[in-house]
């Protein structure tokens, strides 16, 4: 007699569906399974990006390059100095000369109070082509508790909008500004390098005085250490008529007449040196050439709504085929584990409730 086999027979098994297929073709099959949403959330994405794009303000950039003048040390050979300019090392020359310095004065905290400070034309709209003068913290809007505060927010603001660049071999400084208004930001840019000649100007003039004062001090003494040392010589050359026969007075004539030398050559160099800090003293005229002064700009900077609604569409696409393959793992998990999924939903049931309570609670007076 035959026993009966202790295993089950098991039928055919089913079919594996198109979306259980591993790799490739088994992401495929869940994105076609769900164009809808691959398709409407990069779309929708795109299109919301692009819809907050109008309500940002335009803003224009307006730029102006110049070049500061600098002054090398003729001591130094030109090719180290070439060398480590391109380096953005400036060796030879005044410190207050260099780009750099350009560039740290511009976003220095008393030239962006000057420029807050100062008048401009009202471009706002509304003006109806008024061309009444408004400060800059009025037209940038900025509030504060007193007027301290205000200048000390409207820095902030207006550091924001101020970018500055340096190319360290060309030694071309370039200031850009941004603003709602496209005169606007052209007339902060061209003021920015007015204040900047000014400063120059100023700095040149209190340098060349100082100077001055210091040079003419100086050759009185020199004038006086000059006519010590000539009275020296006359009366050695009184005392020894015959100096010439005497070895030692050879030697003791030859030191005074050097002391003379010496004193002439400090007196002259003294009296060039003053004549130079006259010239300076008066001397208005510009350290900076402008290369391309700042003017109205045609065309926003930004926001440039090209480059948002493609990245709306990328983070659109990125969300839709997560989505696309969350919902597929939760439809499996839905047929294949009832009660684990059953679980999962009364969990997410009960924190929606819990944050409902909280939400309840907290608009209760």
């Amino acid at each position: 007699m035959q026993r009966p086999s202790s295993a089950l027979p098991h039928g055919p098994e089913p079919p594996r569906s198109r979306t259980d297929e591993p790799g490739i073709l088994g992401l495929l099959s869940v994105l076609l399974s769900r164009w809808r949403l691959v398709i409407g959330v990069p779309v929708i994405a795109a299109s919301t990006a692009l819809a907050g794009s109008f309500l940002v303000p335009d803003i224009y950039t307006a730029t102006v390059t110049f070049v500061p003048e600098q002054r090398p040390d003729s001591r130094l050979p030109s090719g180290l100095a070439g060398i480590a300019g391109q380096f953005g090392i400036s060796i030879g020359g005044e410190a207050s000369q260099s780009p750099r310095f350009y560039a740290e004065l511009v976003k220095s905290r008393e030239l962006l109070e000057r420029l807050l400070l100062s008048s401009y034309t009202d471009a706002r709209q509304g003006s109806l082509g008024s061309a009444d003068s408004v400060a800059l913290i009025s037209l940038l809007g900025v509030k504060g508790r007193d007027q301290n505060d205000s200048v000390q927010n409207g820095v902030r603001a207006l550091d924001k909008l101020v970018s500055v660049k340096v190319d360290n071999q060309t030694h071309i400084v370039k200031v850009s500004v941004d603003s709602r208004y496209p005169t606007l930001a052209a007339a902060i840019a061209n003021r920015i390098v007015a204040y900047l000649n000014d400063f120059n100007t100023k700095t040149r003039q209190s340098q060349a005085r100082e100077r001055r004062k210091f040079v003419e001090q100086r050759i009185v003494d020199g004038e006086h250490e000059l006519h010590d040392a000539e009275e020296n010589l006359r009366a050695f050359y009184e005392r020894n008529r015959t100096w010439q026969q005497a070895p030692q007075l050879i030697s003791e004539q030859g030191r005074l007449h050097r002391q003379v030398e010496i004193r002439q050559e400090v007196y002259l160099t003294l009296r060039r040196e003053y004549e130079t800090a006259r010239i300076e003293e008066v001397n208005d005229t510009p350290v900076i050439t402008i290369l391309d002064r700042a003017i109205p700009p045609s065309r926003r900077s930004r926001p440039n709504r090209g480059y948002l609604m493609f990245a709306g569409a990328v983070l659109g696409s990125i969300a839709s085929v997560l989505l696309a393959l969350g919902g597929r793992y939760v439809e499996r998990a839905r047929i294949e584990d009832g009660e684990e999924y059953q679980e999962f939903k009364g969990l997410v049931t009960r924190v929606r409730q819990e944050i409902a309570e909280a939400a309840g609670l907290r608009r209760r007076p």
